[in-house]
């Protein structure tokens, strides 16, 4: 019989409108169900924002949270900070005061979803390492030159940690409550989750490898396309990466045909405008900066390329695109790999 334990453990959850509340209560879900196991209330969590009140979530759901100076005199054991789109929106002054307060006093702060970014306006990142979700990842690394972005799911710093929010939240709350309430609690905890395989921090957020149903793409295009991104700024010609694969540019374009219905030519100038994309719509940074981040030789020639793929100029989108995605008439992303194996 799992015993109960004594010590009780508060946690503050800061949300920001259209936060998403699937990767938050993944990550509260785990300390409810251990309190659930142990008949006990060792874990508690009180959910806040700045003015209190209800405060709307990207799908739609609804969080009754107190303001910001009901708890600002606690000494909670971990706060959760979790933001979504615009988080650079969120955060005032009398918050990020608050944050840096308990994090000297010793308290656990993290990031969720693009949470970091917050954390990083407070001056919490100074020579850590974080990670956001990776739509932001590029906004992320921009504005945060003194962090280390990490592409992994979650990461932990000293007594700071971030993650990018879906699921992995649950294997961070899992993590945690590991820490806390030992090996025999968090297993229960997990398989009370149907969580059979709780990730460790070095996961990836995207493996490249595998497609989530079990298809896996090619292994040349799936190689192009790691060169490709990583060669965003300063591009390669496709008669380079042909040669890096050694497979000749006929076989390539084939093969992208196949998988991706695009030429090479026109999947790599794609992604580098949803890279753009990324950081109009998250960022302040000049379109001619922009630009010369995306692999673009003239804010005359992005631009043109950027209103024939998204529909809009660059400036237009900076605007708009500071809606919430779920309120947009258009799409952020399109899925452009076909999975070998996929009807």
């Amino acid at each position: 019989m799992i015993q109960p334990i004594d010590r009780k453990l508060d946690i503050i959850v800061f949300v920001s409108p259209h936060f998403n509340v699937s990767a938050t209560t993944s990550f509260v879900d785990p300390f409810r169900i251990a309190n659930y196991l142990t008949g006990s209330s060792r874990f508690s969590w009180t959910y806040a924002s700045d003015a209190g009140g209800l405060v709307e979530s990207s799908s739609g759901l609804v969080v009754e949270t107190v303001p910001l100076v009901d708890v600002t005199g606690r000494r909670p054991w971990l706060v959760l900070v979790s933001t979504s789109w615009t988080p650079e929106r969120h955060g005032t002054p009398e918050f990020k005061v608050a944050l840096r307060k308990w994090e000297s006093g010793g308290a656990i702060v993290g990031g969720l979803d693009t949470g970091a970014i917050v954390l990083a306006t407070a001056g919490l990142l100074r020579g850590k390492t974080a990670t956001v979700h990776y739509e932001h990842m590029d906004a992320f690394a921009e504005m945060a030159h003194d962090t280390t972005v990490s592409e992994n799911m979650f990461t932990t710093d000293g007594k700071i940690f971030t993650c990018c929010g879906g699921s992995a939240a649950t294997d961070l709350g899992l993590r945690f409550v590991h820490n806390i309430a030992g090996e025999s609690i968090a297993n229960a905890s997990a398989r009370y989750l149907f969580h059979h395989n709780v990730r460790g921090e070095g996961q990836s957020q995207n493996p490249k490898d595998v497609e989530p149903l079990g298809y896996v793409t090619s292994e040349v295009v799936r190689d192009a396309i790691d060169l490709m991104e990583a060669h965003l700024e300063t591009t390669l010609s496709i008669p380079e990466i042909s040669a890096r694969l050694k497979i000749s540019q006929r076989q390539l374009s084939r093969l992208f045909q196949q998988y991706v219905q695009k030429s090479p030519v026109e999947y790599y100038r794609d992604i580098r405008l949803d890279r753009a994309r990324g950081l109009v719509t998250q960022t302040e940074l000049k379109f001619s900066e922009i630009a010369e981040a995306s692999g673009f030789n003239g804010q005359v020639h992005f631009s043109r390329a950027y209103r024939q793929r998204f529909g809009l100029t660059p400036s237009a989108d900076r605007i708009e695109g500071r809606t919430p995605f779920e309120f947009r008439a258009w799409p952020m992303f399109k899925p452009d790999i076909k999975s070998e194996g996929a009807g």
